[in-house]
């Protein structure tokens, strides 16, 4: 995405993210990621650096098996994940890059990967991936759609917590189904701690790409890549995310 303005959720929200989206409701999610890459990588998997790591609800969960190093373009965003995860090295990055000198057993993606709008900028970040995953490694990337499986949807939730609460409306639709885009509008109602509540509407410009684009940029970066259906109880099947190891 262009880097000139982040969404309002990864800056001046970023206080609110959590009542959006919970760590707790991150662990079946977590074990999946986990098990796929210690499954996938050629030998232990101790240190893994996760691109664009957010307020951390992942490693939240991954800590506790790895050795984790969290990156995320937002300083708004590694304030509250070091909150949760103190035990982490936090470091401020861009994916497309970021070049740490170091390499890992495995190079986490999640959704943060969604925000690169251009086969460029896409391009980049899993290089970024491959510089840092060793030989025999694993990289790790979680779209939140491809091409094949988007369709247009809304959703709603948020949680209560330390006073505030918080709920949301999230509307997904793609107005123009030939680019490599699609739009995810946030309507947001945030009550503070003395009962006032506002509204507040956050527009998210999303990447899509199709399976095809994927694959085809991890072999040009020198992954062996491969997609794998996404298993989650709470979602419907059809979802994918794609695994690379560096040979």
């Amino acid at each position: 995405m262009a880097m000139g303005k982040l969404p309002r959720l990864y800056g001046d929200l970023a206080g609110w993210f959590h009542l959006l989206t919970a760590p707790e409701d991150y662990a079946e999610e977590a074990e999946f990621y986990r098990r796929l890459m210690v499954d996938e990588a050629e030998g232990p998997v101790r240190e893994v650096l996760e691109l664009g790591s957010g307020g951390g609800n992942n490693a939240s969960h991954l800590k506790a098996h790895f050795a984790m190093t969290l990156t995320d373009l937002s300083e708004e965003m590694l304030a509250i994940s070091r909150e949760l995860n103190p035990e982490c090295e936090h470091l401020v990055g861009d994916m497309r890059d970021l070049r740490l000198g170091r390499e890992f057993d495995a190079v986490f993606v999640h959704d943060a990967v969604s925000y690169l709008t251009t086969a460029d900028d896409l391009g980049r970040a899993i290089e970024t991936a491959r510089v840092h995953c060793r030989k025999g490694g694993v990289a790790l990337f979680c779209p939140d759609y491809v091409k094949e499986n988007f369709k247009a949807t809304t959703s709603d939730g948020g949680h209560d917590g330390g006073g505030r609460a918080l709920r949301y409306l999230e509307w997904d639709f793609d107005p123009d189904p030939e680019d490599t885009t699609y739009l995810s509008d946030f309507a947001m109602m945030l009550r503070d701690e003395d009962g006032s509540v506002r509204v507040e509407h956050d527009r998210h410009e999303i990447g899509l790409f199709s399976t095809e684009a994927w694959l085809g940029l991890m072999a040009d970066a020198g992954f062996e890549a491969q997609a794998v259906p996404f298993e989650h109880s709470a979602e419907e099947p059809g979802g994918l995310v794609f695994v690379g190891v560096r040979p």
